[in-house]
């Protein structure tokens, strides 16, 4: 799991709480009892959201949101009455243990949510039985809907009285999952996807014209804290793999990660060495990348890295050579950009554009999914 990061100050809301008329408060309608598991950026970032949204949305939605448990790695704190404006990671701990911890948050509400922002696999093998046992999950992990097929199949058939989301495993904060559903729930026939769902690729694309090496980018790009710690990760293509996945399988379609044709841009020999070791060797990518630029003009186009997936279940992830006019050819900066082509959208396929990485939007992505869920549950 991710490690604990301390928590900004809680920002004050744009409204003060007298045009909340506390003299005669609004009674909440639905009470959701929360358990965050992973409070790193990007659940810090989730709780400080709810924090500041807490008493606004008990106002306009008549939806409380309750904090009654955070659990790190190592830690976890539980509380019998809501944290949400109290929690910090210098409280009252106690060691780790997942199997209490849902105890309590069970016992804290009828309807009770965990909010799972590790990228743990341990965690996402308690989904199906926590599911069974009515707790909606929400997630920006992709290890539930990239990995096995049969525990995904499992967790699906595990949600009768629970509800399950993932929008922000796939481009953070913009609405590409649940634009997806939308076309399938209202009966429209996905037939392709594809898009640059990698914001470091993207950028190094974006920059990359010959003028400066390939390696030397790839330094700055790291400097930036655009790749994650080893860019091998990035470079390989397996993470732009599990989101075609995860798009996949939201549309119905029985696919695995061996399913993906994916091209790793790191040569066999630098994918076994150290992190250390890839760094001091990085110039080893130029010739091949240089090779791919100089292809790309003598067919006057230009360089994106591009995952595809088609109605069929075949998935590429790789460098392609586009046209100039291409929409993939006018992005910015570490931008996604996803077009869906549909029965309904295929004279001019729908594009989702915007930032897809980020704790904010990342958390912004977990914020709606939690809230889609709270208003389908039955009013208390």
């Amino acid at each position: 799991m991710k490690s604990i990061a301390h928590l900004s100050p809680n920002p004050e809301p744009f409204w003060s709480r007298s045009q909340l008329h506390p003299a005669s408060p609004i009674p909440p309608r639905q009470q959701l009892s929360l358990g965050l598991i992973g409070p790193g950026r990007v659940g810090n970032a989730l709780l400080n959201q709810l924090r500041s949204n807490q008493l606004r949305l008990i106002e306009r939605t008549g939806v409380q949101l309750r904090l009654h448990g955070v659990a790190s790695s190592k830690k976890m704190w539980m509380y019998e009455t809501d944290a949400m404006q109290q929690w910090h990671p210098g409280n009252e701990s106690h060691p780790v243990d997942l199997e209490a911890f849902v105890r309590h948050m069970r016992s804290a509400g009828t309807q009770v949510m965990l909010i799972d922002c590790t990228a743990s696999d341990v965690v996402v093998e308690h989904y199906e039985q926590w599911m069974q046992n009515g707790i909606h999950i929400v997630t920006p992990n992709k290890l539930a809907g990239s990995g096995p097929l049969d525990r995904w199949q499992r967790i699906q058939r595990a949600g009768n009285s629970a509800h399950f989301r993932q929008e922000a495993t796939v481009c953070a904060g913009l609405p590409v999952v649940q634009t997806l559903r939308d076309f399938i729930d209202t009966g429209d026939e996905l037939l392709s996807i594809e898009g640059m769902f990698s914001g470091t690729l993207a950028w190094l694309c974006h920059h990359y014209d010959g003028s400066r090496s390939f390696s030397a980018l790839l330094r700055d790009a790291h400097a930036l804290a655009y790749t994650e710690p080893d860019p091998r990760e990035d470079l390989s293509g397996m993470d732009v793999a599990r989101k075609l996945i995860i798009l996949a399988r939201e549309a119905g379609l029985s696919m695995s990660l061996d399913d993906v044709q994916v091209q790793n841009l790191v040569p066999d020999r630098l994918g076994e060495v150290s992190t250390e070791s890839f760094f001091s060797n990085m110039e080893e990518l130029d010739a091949m990348m240089a090779e791919k630029l100089a292809e790309a003009r003598a067919q006057g186009g230009i360089l994106r890295h591009v995952g595809r997936l088609d109605s069929k279940g075949h998935g590429s992830v790789g460098l392609c050579i586009l046209p100039p006019e291409h929409t993939f050819a006018h992005t910015s900066a570490t931008d996604n950009v996803i077009q869906f082509d549909t029965h309904r959208y295929h004279d001019n396929p729908m594009k989702i554009q915007g930032p897809g990485a980020g704790p904010e939007v990342t958390a912004g992505g977990i914020f709606a999914d939690l809230l889609r869920i709270a208003s389908s549950l039955p009013r208390q």
